[in-house]
């Protein structure tokens, strides 16, 4: 079972609606709660004036070396999204203040990562925001 990663640890995943694609997203936008899986590759601009109709998207790391993610989540910050923001698959601990700084709410992390890289290495990184000195600036 995977784990959700947050400021406040490892948490159970509370998402209970499922996944859907992007090209399926048309099919189901009367679904009550939506959430949609990017690709690495994706490019946010194809979302363009949907983005309401979605409570969480969530964006696939192929690689831990693969930061593509962490572009496709500050473009859909900027562009409005304010929903969940979800990087899943090979983000380590390391990559957690650059996840959230970049615009992710959670990591979605198997059980094998939970295990190598346990709860205390993410919470270490939790502070993200005091050392963020964009955030200082604004306020």
């Amino acid at each position: 079972m995977n784990v959700i990663v947050t400021d406040q640890g490892f948490e159970a995943d509370d998402w209970s609606h499922g996944f859907t694609t992007v090209d399926q997203l048309a099919a189901n936008d009367a679904a009550p709660a939506v959430a949609v899986d990017l690709t690495s590759d994706f490019d946010p601009a194809s979302l363009h004036g949907r983005l309401q109709g979605i409570d969480l998207i969530r964006v696939d790391f192929p690689s831990f070396a693969d930061g593509r993610g962490f572009t496709i989540a500050r473009r859909l910050r900027l562009m409005g999204f304010q929903g969940r923001l979800r990087a899943k698959g090979h983000v380590i601990a390391d990559q957690y203040a650059m996840a959230r700084r970049s615009g992710f709410d959670e990591v979605e992390i198997d059980a094998e990562l939970a295990r190598r890289q346990p709860e205390n290495q993410w919470r270490a990184r939790a502070n993200w925001g005091a050392h963020d000195y964009q955030l200082r600036l604004r306020g």
